[in-house]
Order: C-alpha cells, then structure tokens, then sequence
C-alpha cells in the first residue's frame, strides 16, 4: 500500500496547512506550545462563551475562518452548511489540525450530534438543529450513561413515556457535562415491556426545559469534569424523537460508531511523546528528569513512540474502511482500545522520568515539569478507558464482530 499523498491529496493538505497557518489565533498557537491540554473541540465552546474577551475574540475569529474556507463541517453535505469531503480528506483535515492543536468548531454537537440528525433525523429537525450545532449557538450534552447503565448501556431505566403529542421524562443521567448545555441528545426507554435493546428512543431536548437539574462530580483531577443530570417530570415535544420510536439503539451505534474512530488521537500522541523528549534536552528539562531517570525509560517511550504509530495504521484503516462503506465497527473498538491505554502508559512513563516533580500540580510553578501537562494528563487519563464504552465492552465487541466469536 502507498501511504503517501496522492497529488490531489498533498494539494489538499496544503491548503489546509495554509489555512491554520494564517487563520489559528495566537491564543490557540500559545496553548500549543505549552500548558495543559483542554481537548480538542471542548475549547472553542467554552471561549466562544468565555468572558474573557480575547478567548472570546479567538473563537469568533476561528470559526470565521473555517465557515470562509469552506471547513466548519468537514463531513456534512453541502446543502447543510457542510463541506463534504471524503473520507481521506477529513482524515488528512483532522490530522493537519491536530498536528496545530487547532479546536475543531463544532466538537461532539458537530460529529455526534450532527451525525445523528443527518443520517436519521427529518428534514424539519435539520433545519431547526444544524445550523446552530454549527454556529455554536448550540452546545450538546450527550445522555447516555445511567448509574446501573454505563458498560451496559441497553440496562439504561431513564424512562420517556407517551402522553398526547409529548413524552414526560423521569430519571437519571451520569457523566457528560449537562452545566452550560443547550441542548441534549440521548437515550431514554420508551417501552419496558420490549426487548432492552428494542425498547429505546433516541430523543434530543432543550436543557432549559423545566424539570432539569445538574450536580458537578469531581473527578480525580480536583475539576467539576462531568456531571449528574436529573429529569423530573420533563415533557418534551413527540416530534423530537430521532429515528424511529423504540429504535433508538440503532442510531446510538451509528454515533458511538463516530466516537470511536478518532483519528486525531494518534497524532496528539505522538505529539506528546516529542514534547516529553524536547522539555528533557532543555537544561531545566534535565533538572525535572534527574538525568538517570529518562535513561531507565527511553525503552518505553521508543515503545510508546511505535504504539502511536500502530495506532496511526489503525486509524488510516478505518478512514479507507468508511471510505469504501465497509463496517469497521470492531476496527473502531480497537482504536478506542489502543489510543486510552496508550495514553494512560504514556502518562505513567513521563511521571516516572520526571519522578517527584511530577507532583507539583501548580502549571505555573518552575518547578512543574511542562506546566504539569503530565501529571494532569496521568489523573485524567483514568477516564478515558471508561466513557465511551468500557475497553472490556469493546473487547467483546472486537470479539462477537471482529471475530465472529461466540457470546460467552
């Protein structure tokens, strides 16, 4: 296989290129070059909200710049405000921008939510939804997970029951950040008599309906990250079901689909990986690694190095299996797979190389090795084998669809 730019391909990423060059504000292209990670995507929502008036300025200007060239939806079709790329060429323009650290407009309204009211939604609930998910006039929170319904998602007992032209809400949702989200796409049980898988809609909803409340959970890092959201007694509209009623489920794997298959998360390793090395042959960096240190980890990080690199293949096999409309459902559970546990050993080593000085949490301290980007990143990355699907379920999924092997 040729795994160089065909012309039209390296014409393509030029432009790109071109773009985040003369268009990323210099507030994305300082983040860049240090500080903690914010996470591709989530940034520009909250900037484009911040009252901080030069992160403000920045995500206006940002997202000014992709709607002119033509990239505030890579994915979407044209009539809907998108660019419609092909596979190879979304997968070329994520790669570009994670190489920039640049925030993709749009984040998970755009890719999950967006994806969802496009490949199953009417036409009346595009026009209404799409074009503020892309403005960022709309910021998405996704309600799927339930305390007893996380790894085993179809369990979910939030319950959406029919009365008139409207569905009355009441339960529990967990995870996601529901604070500051205007609108919520997610799973709710319609008929608890069906099958468990048979028996969910895909329902979206304004988060200023009565009867929402949020709680913030602090997670490891000592941040409100995720929260818990309550529905009590919510009514919502009939006419913002998704799809076909107790049909959700399906259109649920077609996003968690999406999720999965982020091919930008190879290059931000690998990006990571060379900003561990680069900190450590500067002199304070030799100071943070105590000399010896990084000697007794170069073994793994070349390790680390190689894995970005497998995970890169991956992911450049799920762009041409999406591409080509093939399934690559358990090639998706294998990226998700292999990207969180790199990144959690990844983590491991750089506290390792930089031994007590992985302690000092303060970014700003001199003592903080990268402004602490690695002892952040080792808490947080404990998430990372669990949303989105637990790395257990994704092995049995790579099991039953990848191997065909029998349920246990």
């Amino acid at each position: 296989m040729d795994w160089a730019d065909s012309p039209q391909q390296a014409a393509f990423r030029a432009q790109v290129r071109a773009l985040i060059d003369s268009n990323l504000p210099a507030l994305y292209w300082r983040r860049a070059a240090g500080g903690r990670p914010r996470g591709l995507g989530a940034a520009w929502h909250e900037d484009l909200r911040s009252a901080d008036p030069e992160a403000n300025a920045a995500a206006r200007d940002w997202a000014a710049a992709l709607h002119a060239g033509g990239f505030s939806a890579p994915a979407w079709p044209p009539e809907y405000g998108g660019a419609g790329l092909s596979t190879l060429e979304q997968f070329i323009f994520n790669q570009e921008m994670a190489v920039a650290q640049a925030p993709a407009v749009g984040g998970g309204g755009y890719s999950l939510a967006g994806a969802a009211l496009i490949a199953h939604g009417t036409e009346a609930q595009r026009r209404r939804l799409l074009p503020q998910t892309l403005s960022g006039e709309i910021h998405w929170y996704q309600g799927f997970s339930e305390p007893g319904a996380g790894s085993d998602l179809a369990s979910l007992q939030c319950r959406a029951v029919r009365d008139g032209d409207e569905y009355v809400i009441d339960g529990q949702k967990l995870w996601g950040r529901s604070r500051g989200a205007d609108w919520c796409f997610g799973l709710f049980r319609t008929d608890p008599l069906a099958p468990k898988h048979r028996g969910i809609s895909f329902i979206v909803l304004d988060m200023r309906t009565p009867g929402i409340t949020s709680r913030p959970i602090i997670t490891l890092t000592g941040e409100a990250e995720v929260d818990e959201t309550f529905f009590e007694g919510v009514r919502v509209p009939a006419d913002q079901v998704i799809g076909e009623e107790h049909r959700g489920w399906h259109v649920a794997m077609y996003v968690l689909d999406i999720e999965r298959s982020n091919v930008g998360n190879a290059v931000g390793l690998r990006r990571y990986i060379e900003a561990l090395l680069a900190h450590v042959r500067t002199e304070r960096g030799r100071v943070h690694a105590g000399g010896g240190r990084l000697t007794r980890q170069r073994h793994a990080i070349a390790q680390h190095y190689i894995d970005s690199e497998i995970l890169f293949n991956v992911s450049y096999r799920i762009a041409s299996l999406q591409g080509a409309n093939l399934p690559n459902t358990s090639e998706s559970s294998a990226s998700k797979i292999l990207g969180s546990e790199l990144t959690q050993r990844l983590s491991n080593t750089a506290t390792k190389v930089y031994g007590l000085y992985a302690n000092v949490w303060d970014a700003e301290s001199e003592h903080a090795p990268q402004h602490g980007l690695f002892s952040y990143e080792y808490l947080h990355s404990v998430l990372l084998t669990i949303y989105g699907g637990t790395n257990e379920i994704q092995r049995n999924v790579i099991a039953t669809r990848g191997l065909g092997l029998p349920r246990g």
